[in-house]
């Protein structure tokens, strides 16, 4: 069983969170900055996440696929000026393509695993989800997050057919052009984690996110409290 933790909104600007504790900030879409054992983690700052790049300290930025909505490729190259020590960890086909382009990437794919500052992040998945049998898939690679002692995180990028294990908080997908809702609602029964946040949502209006939040509250994880980060305040996970 995992083991439930703590959560509460925390005030932006106390530090990083330390002891036992992961901080969620939600920058947009399915951009999420991640605090955990004094390191900060940027994963997927895309077009719809313009706050992603005002980040600073970053210790690596993770990006799941190519599409634009998770990478805003101009602004990419500011963001890496001004976190210099911040390694970029990308799926493989992305990481061709930013590589062509002059940009030092490390490729990250399914088995990977690697260590940032305090926190391990292992590589989940390979595909990104089918959108239309006219559309080639590309890769997409989720990112597990964690560190010794504290909550474990699973951001899928644009899929739901990973498998991370046991996590403490679920990021998953609200809204997509690839995704039912009855799908994204099984991906919450599959993983059934403690806490899940959703993310994806730049398509939705305010009526609309409601309508799906419940879905995912009523139709879910039956034992998965949904954490709504989608104010852009930091909510801590924390044992």
């Amino acid at each position: 069983m995992v083991a439930r933790y703590d959560v509460g909104a925390v005030d932006a600007v106390q530090g990083p969170a330390y002891g036992g504790g992961m901080r969620l900030t939600h920058l947009g879409h399915a951009c999420l900055l991640v605090e955990v054992a004094d390191t900060r983690l940027l994963v997927d700052p895309g077009i719809w996440s313009p706050r992603a790049f005002d980040q600073r300290d970053l210790s690596a930025v993770f990006v799941t696929h190519q599409h634009p909505d998770h990478l805003d490729r101009e602004r990419l190259p500011e963001l890496l000026r001004a976190n210099p020590v911040a390694t970029l960890f990308t799926d493989p086909g992305t990481a061709h393509q930013l590589q062509d382009a002059g940009i030092d990437v490390e490729a990250f794919e399914e088995g990977d695993e690697v260590t940032v500052g305090g926190a391990h992040v292992a590589a989940v998945g390979r595909d990104h989800a089918l959108i239309h049998d006219e559309i080639p898939r590309i890769s997409n690679t989720g990112v597990r997050i964690g560190a010794e002692g504290e909550p474990t995180l699973f951001h899928p990028g644009d899929a739901l057919d990973a498998e991370p294990g046991e996590v403490d908080v679920l990021a998953f997908p609200l809204n997509a052009p690839w995704m039912r809702s009855r799908e994204m609602t099984g991906f919450l029964r599959r993983v059934n984690p403690p806490y899940a946040v959703p993310i994806h949502d730049a398509l939705l209006s305010e009526r609309g996110r409601t309508l799906y939040l419940t879905q995912a509250d009523n139709l879910g994880g039956q034992d998965t409290e949904i954490r709504d980060c989608g104010h852009g305040e930091p909510v801590e996970f924390r044992r």
